[in-house]
């Protein structure tokens, strides 16, 4: 990704602007820090971004005013003055995160520090983009309503998470070609930025999730480490220095096009081992309706004797790849999340961790197997940190630094 690193080790190096851009570049670095650390008082920011004090005190006035920063109460210590903590006001600003999924649509509102406000779904059978729109325009139109005036206008704008080349999925849902066609010359930035008159932004949606778990889960604890997310199908995100690294084109973590070797020998794809959709399969082929696993994403007891062989068959895949990764980036942990309940989770990663156990990792340090945190709204949540974060820190991809 682009634009320097914030993190706490590295505050230090970036420095402070000090061209014609400089207030909006350090109001930008003392959200960041701020944002990182929950909670900074003027001294520590001034430690942090190289500032003086008399410049931080400008800034943090300049961001109260915009009701941005918020002061708590004033923390004494043995000598001196008392110490206010400053942080993120939640109210300061919001954003709007769309996930258009192979089996279904959400829309999420994020206040400042990333709490979800308000959650919409749409269920279907595939993705038909008319209808799709409908739901996104219609859903953002509420939940401009759900706010009142004042927060009305500070909506920074729409991210959109979405499959890479969606368009090329229509056999493997049941639907019809021309109809998955429609998405691939289809700007879907421009329409909603226009039909909802806020600014908008798109990503890849294992990307944006990948995004999400590091702003809002893992990442606090990880430096580095590989995102495997497991929707209808499969997808991820690598985290290198606390940043979300996409390589040259845009698709680095691309998981699923992982190759694994099958039983026969025969050379295929992790796709086709490790997905929401291959379990599907093993419902159909069992003459059960799987229908349920994205109409009901939160219980899947229905099928519960049916899933410790699909558990055991990605977790085999999934480990192969995890230490084929591990082997060319010595990654310190691997993230696992989806489309799935809890426990199906839960089980997942520790049959997973097993696997990995079973393998020969001669050279290899292995990696913690951890489970992710944000669940099924992972897409959703990253989608809509591009916008809030575009606005406020130095770029749309200092989120991720």
């Amino acid at each position: 990704m682009s634009g320097d690193k914030i993190t706490d080790d590295a505050t230090a190096s970036v420095g402070a602007a000090n061209q014609s851009r400089a207030r909006a570049y350090n109001e930008r670095l003392v959200l960041s820090l701020i944002r990182r650390r929950d909670k900074m008082s003027k001294s520590e920011l001034a430690k942090h971004t190289g500032l003086s004090a008399q410049a931080v005190s400008v800034i943090i006035t300049s961001l109260e005013n915009d009701q941005l920063l918020m002061r708590g109460e004033p923390q004494r210590g043995k000598v001196g003055q008392p110490s206010i903590p400053l942080s993120i006001d939640p109210d300061g600003a919001f954003s709007i995160g769309l996930k258009i999924g192979r089996r279904s649509a959400e829309l999420v509102l994020l206040d400042f520090v990333g709490q979800q406000k308000l959650c919409l779904q749409q269920r279907y059978a595939y993705p038909v983009p008319s209808a799709v729109m409908d739901f996104a325009v219609n859903g953002v139109e509420q939940i401009k309503q759900s706010l009142s005036a004042r927060n009305r206008k500070r909506i920074s704008g729409i991210g959109i998470s979405v499959p890479f080349e969606l368009w090329n999925w229509a056999e493997n849902l049941g639907a019809p070609v021309t109809t998955m066609q429609d998405w691939k010359d289809f700007d879907l930035a421009l329409y909603l930025s226009r039909q909802c008159h806020l600014p908008a932004f798109s990503q890849n949606d294992a990307t944006a999730a990948c995004g999400a778990e590091l702003v809002f889960g893992r990442g606090g604890e990880l430096n580095d480490f590989i995102y495997f997310f497991i929707g209808t199908f499969i997808g991820g995100g690598i985290v290198l220095n606390r940043a979300v690294f996409t390589g040259q084109t845009g698709n680095a973590g691309a998981v699923g096009s992982m190759p694994v070797i099958r039983a026969n020998n025969r050379v295929s794809q992790l796709i086709d081992h490790a997905s929401v959709f291959t379990f599907e399969n093993i419902v159909r082929e069992h003459n059960r309706d799987p229908s349920a696993l994205w109409l009901s994403p939160d219980d899947w007891s229905q099928y519960e004797d049916l899933l410790q062989q699909w558990i055991a068959t990605t977790a085999a895949h999934l480990s192969i790849a995890i230490a084929s990764s591990c082997a060319v980036i010595d990654f310190a942990a691997v993230v696992i999340d989806g489309s799935f309940p809890a426990d199906v989770r839960s089980k997942l990663v520790s049959t997973t961790q097993s696997e990995l156990d079973k393998l020969n990792l001669k050279g290899i340090t292995p990696p913690s197997v951890l489970e992710g945190q944000l669940g099924a709204s992972a897409r959703a949540v990253g989608a809509a940190c591009l916008p809030l974060y575009s606005r406020y820190l130095l770029d749309q991809n200092v989120l991720f630094k």
